[in-house]
């Protein structure tokens, strides 16, 4: 299936308060809670779903206070994004790299370009990436190019193929990573970000993304073949990812609080079902199997694990609000660097727990919870898929490296 774009919901509400932000996102999490097991099954993708969290208003939370946004900090953002996480792992993960690529314009665009994407995300517009793709020696090898059109100094050709596009099925504006090879106009060679319409002529958005987890993220391969853009809608990735911006923490941060949401609905569906359907073991010799003891013993572990990442997410959320707020004035690296150390703690942590404890989730359940019909099975499967984002095991290398040897993590961080 292949398709293009949205369209924007008729009216996007404004969120005043990050109290109104989290209780907004508590609301969406339990409906869309509802169903989530269903749309796993079927892989149908959640279009009415995202257009409710477009017209709630959290799409805009973090949009500068100067263009009529909250501006909320990353720690209330991670927040949000972990709660909708425990609800469906999917819808959570879909606006991921929008609001990745609202920092950058914050960070990084000129005037015109932040106003126009700012408005738009405020009336209810989404942004979704178009940076990885598939064939190069490393994730890090960009095939993409931008080509100086014939005749117009200002104008570029795309062209190139994207996949692992999350959210690309649902997007309005598509972030799309390239390389210009040459000087053009003001421009250096180098990496850019090109923010083009999804609709635009040249770009085809193809449904093809069949992973084992988050089966509806719509991540699929964005084709771009003579696609134009204008030298206004680029903006040089360098300046956000080679400066002390906390960039990459503050992408990173969000990954952490997918993890954390996903081990936490994880466990309360099993907290339910052993309530309300698990039969005790027979050894037990109780009648129910929240009295079964040794369930009792490994629902507190479980416990114990989950608001460890909770609490490791939190932490971090905060380096990360200091790093940011200090990087609008005199950038520090030293704070920077702090903040991504409390990030691939929390990391490190998340992705240790998220997957064990969905797993555990059948261990503590009993045999029933294995039954297809249950579909218990997509917590694991999300936590394993989205825990492959980047390695986790380089992310101990960092912070051993800045303990015994002072050196600090990349500032880009992996996005």
């Amino acid at each position: 299936m292949t398709t293009v774009g949205r369209a924007r919901p008729d009216s996007a509400s404004r969120i005043g308060s990050t109290a109104e932000a989290l209780s907004v996102a508590r609301e969406l999490a339990a409906t869309f809670a509802t169903g989530a097991a269903e749309r796993d099954r079927d892989r149908r993708l959640p279009y009415a779903e995202i257009d409710r969290l477009s017209e709630s208003g959290l799409l805009a939370l973090t949009v500068p206070a100067r263009f009529g946004g909250l501006d909320a900090a990353p720690s209330v953002l991670a927040e949000v994004i972990s709660i909708l996480a425990a609800a469906d792992p999917s819808i959570a993960q879909i606006p991921h790299s929008h609001f990745v690529y609202l920092n950058l314009v914050r960070l990084s665009a000129g005037e015109a370009l932040q106003e126009r994407i700012f408005t738009d995300v405020l009336a209810g517009g989404r942004v979704a990436n178009a940076q990885s793709e598939r064939g190069g020696k490393t994730i890090a090898d960009i095939s993409t190019r931008l080509t100086p059109a014939d005749g117009d100094a200002a104008r570029f050709v795309l062209d190139g193929e994207k996949f692992y596009c999350t959210g690309s099925l649902f997007a309005h504006t598509l972030a799309v990573l390239a390389k210009l090879d040459a000087p053009a106009v003001d421009l250096a060679p180098g990496e850019y970000v090109a923010f083009i319409p999804a609709d635009s002529p040249g770009v085809e958005i193809v449904d093809d993304w069949d992973a084992v987890g988050q089966r509806t993220t719509g991540s699929g391969t964005v084709r771009l073949s003579g696609v134009e853009v204008m030298a206004a809608d680029l903006v040089a990735r360098a300046s956000a990812t080679a400066a002390p911006t906390a960039y990459g923490a503050y992408a990173q941060l969000l990954h952490v609080a997918i993890d954390a949401g996903i081990a936490r609905g994880a466990l309360t569906e099993a907290v339910e079902f052993v309530r309300t359907k698990a039969r005790p073991w027979f050894e037990a010799g109780v009648d129910r199997a929240v009295d079964d003891p040794l369930v009792v013993q490994r629902f507190g572990e479980l416990e114990v694990d989950v608001a460890t990442a909770e609490a490791m997410l939190v932490a971090a959320g905060r380096t990360v609000d200091e790093a940011v707020e200090a990087s609008a004035g005199a950038p520090s690296r030293e704070l920077v660097a702090e903040a991504s150390i409390a990030v691939a703690r929390a990391k490190a942590v998340a992705d240790r727990v998220a997957t064990p404890v969905a797993s555990a989730l059948f261990e503590v359940s009993g045999t029933r919870s294995a039954a297809a019909g249950t579909r218990l099975d997509r917590f694991w499967r999300d936590a394993r898929t989205h825990t492959l984002h980047d390695p986790v095991r380089w992310k101990y290398q960092h912070i051993g490296r800045w303990l015994l040897r002072g050196e600090d993590p990349p500032l880009h961080g992996v996005i």
